[in-house]
């Protein structure tokens, strides 16, 4: 095989860095790993060891026909028998692809593929609520960017979906050398904890979601510019904003998560009083 760019393929292949990951992701005997690009499988055999079962989700055929081939080679059989393949996008894999017999995943921990790791983690936290930590390796600017507190340059909006599902963390640099092939970039991890309960119900995520990219579309305009479209007009945008306890001159990058989800909420009382009345 040959890694190709196309799947970010870029393999862990020190054990020294492995380690690290399994112990910073806290992998217990009663956890289920949810590992997604296992690739050679390096990771693997760590968490392998150390979890009650992993289900590795590979895209690539060849790489998730090997992945159990190098389990049984190089693990003892009844550690072997905890790993579960999935051959799948991760993009778009559900729990319903995942084997019956195991219990839900409850810890996500992978060396993303950088060129959709965003996209990735976001979907995975949506679509497997049963996820409650985790620790993943990405690119370092995405890494800063996913982590950043409101205020700063980089807060995006990478850094408010993801506040929406969990509370993250820089959790330290990984050097070049430990991949084959080794990246043109620097690379980070990222470790996060579910949150107990999201700024809203999970009705609200989608209407969140487009109130954040509308806000960041025009990020250095005042939020009464920026969410007039949304909103409908400057005017309309203004007395949401002002309902929601938020500065319609303040600008979209210092408001945190919770702020994004009370205009969001008032965006629908407005709405609701706007329609037909009996």
């Amino acid at each position: 095989m040959r890694p190709t760019k196309r799947r970010g393929q870029n393999f862990l292949v020190d054990p020294n860095t492995v380690r690290r990951l399994v112990r910073l992701a806290e992998i217990g005997p009663d956890d289920v790993a949810l590992e997604v690009g296992p690739g050679l499988g390096s990771l693997t055999l760590g968490l392998v060891a150390q979890a009650g079962a992993v289900v590795a989700v590979e895209v690539d055929p060849l790489l998730a026909a090997a992945l159990p081939e190098t389990a049984a080679a190089r693990l003892p059989a009844a550690l072997a028998q905890r790993l579960h393949v999935v051959e799948a996008d991760g993009l778009r894999v559900r729990p319903a692809d995942l084997p019956a017999e195991l219990a839900a995943p409850t810890v996500l921990a992978a060396n993303l593929p950088y060129n959709v790791a965003v996209p990735l983690l976001l979907g995975l936290l949506e679509r497997f609520p049963t996820i409650r930590r985790g620790l993943v390796m990405v690119q370092a600017e995405v890494a800063e960017r996913l982590t950043a507190p409101p205020g700063g340059r980089i807060y995006g909006v990478p850094s408010v979906k993801l506040a929406w599902y969990a509370d993250a963390r820089l959790a330290g640099a990984v050097p070049r050398p430990v991949f084959w092939p080794q990246p043109n970039v620097d690379s980070a991890l990222v470790a996060f904890n579910r949150r107990p309960a999201p700024p809203g119900d999970d009705s609200a995520r989608a209407e969140v979601f487009a109130l954040v990219d509308a806000a960041f579309a025009q990020r250095r305009k005042m939020l009464r510019t920026a969410l007039a479209s949304w909103a409908g007009s400057a005017q309309r945008a203004e007395q949401i904003i002002r309902a929601a306890g938020v500065d319609p001159g303040a600008r979209g990058e210092t408001l945190d998560v919770e702020a994004y989800a009370r205009v969001a909420y008032q965006a629908a009382v407005a709405g609701r009083s706007d329609g037909p009345t009996s």
